[in-house]
């Protein structure tokens, strides 16, 4: 026998040995306390020798049992709620047709299937002892079907035969997987010149897009409900877009609190530093009337008015000022 394999074995010898010593004193003490409790009692039930003898030894106790023999160890079994996944597998992905998909996804199977293979290097999880691991499919279907019905919790799990827990972690990892994965990709400016042509069109020339904010409904955090209330009386968290000439996002900044004005919003993002610094739109200019033009976005009211930021006019109007706003 090798010198390692000897140490080790005289080492396991050692512990052996302990753990047999300390069961046979817990087990001298428990017999005492037994002898103790009968002579103040007169007799003592089964029932109660075993509760005395629980008293005594404790958890860390329950390995000398097992090591010993006297307690057998039994495997531990996991339980789990039988539901149905019927629905999904067998009429959602097998029988609808692109247009039950679009009213129910707002986007056809194909389109579907594209956003799967987008988000998959986030989503693909691994199998485990306790259950399969739901596919990529699944954790988008669940995240789309809760972000576009009013369904709680509760009822998207029914409906996907999985448990309500499971459906708030899959809308947040699909949240979090379109952030990462997806918005530098789907919200970017694009060509910039077909923008523009696009607003020449619409009757506003040399402009690279629209800007404006929206509230989004939110449950406000209780320490800080006063900060999300909104002009219009409800809790929001405001998202700032700017569009292009088809109303597609180009860039957006999300998460000031409801009460905040839209100005201080746009002065504090990114996008309003890109267009001080010029770097957002290329050196394109025009001249309209004795004024040189670059290319600019559009605002309302609520915005300042900046080289590049044409806002519409405020107060009593004329006819021409009516038009141009």
């Amino acid at each position: 026998m090798e010198a390692a394999q000897f140490t080790l074995a005289f080492r396991s010898t050692l512990n052996t040995t302990r753990i047999i010593q300390q069961y046979m004193q817990h087990r001298n003490l428990a017999e005492q306390y037994r002898a103790r409790r009968r002579r103040q009692r007169g007799h003592v039930s089964d029932q109660d020798m075993d509760t005395d003898f629980s008293e005594i030894m404790g958890p860390a106790n329950a390995c000398i049992m097992v090591l010993m023999g006297q307690v057998h160890a039994v495997e531990c079994q996991f339980w789990a709620q039988e539901t149905s996944t019927d629905w999904w597998d067998c009429i959602v992905l097998q029988v609808w047709d692109d247009s039950q998909w679009l009213r129910n996804f707002c986007m056809c199977k194909g389109t579907f299937m594209e956003l799967c293979d987008l988000l998959s290097p986030a989503l693909k999880h691994m199998n485990t002892k306790i259950r399969a691991a739901l596919t990529v499919e699944k954790q988008v279907a669940i995240a789309l079907w809760k972000l576009a019905t009013p369904d709680s919790y509760w009822s998207v799990g029914n409906q996907f035969g999985v448990g309500k827990s499971t459906v708030g972690a899959a809308v947040m990892q699909v949240a979090h997987a379109i952030k990462d994965l997806l918005i530098s990709r789907v919200v970017t400016l694009g060509n910039v010149q077909v923008i523009v042509d696009g607003f020449a069109a619409m009757g506003f020339p040399n402009c690279g897009g629209a800007v404006d904010g929206t509230h989004i409904p939110v449950l406000a955090p209780e320490h800080q409900a006063g900060k999300y209330i909104n002009r219009k009386g409800y809790f929001s968290m405001v998202l700032q877009a700017l569009v292009d000439h088809k109303g597609c996002f180009t860039n957006i900044n999300v998460g000031w609190p409801g009460k905040v004005h839209d100005a201080r919003i746009f002065r504090n993002s990114g996008l309003f530093q890109k267009l001080q610094e010029g770097t957002l739109f290329p050196d394109q200019k025009i001249t309209v009337g004795d004024v040189e033009m670059p290319i600019c976005i559009l605002g309302d009211p609520a915005y300042p008015l900046m080289p590049w930021l044409m806002k519409s006019y405020t107060g009593s109007l004329d006819s021409s000022q009516e038009l141009f706003s």
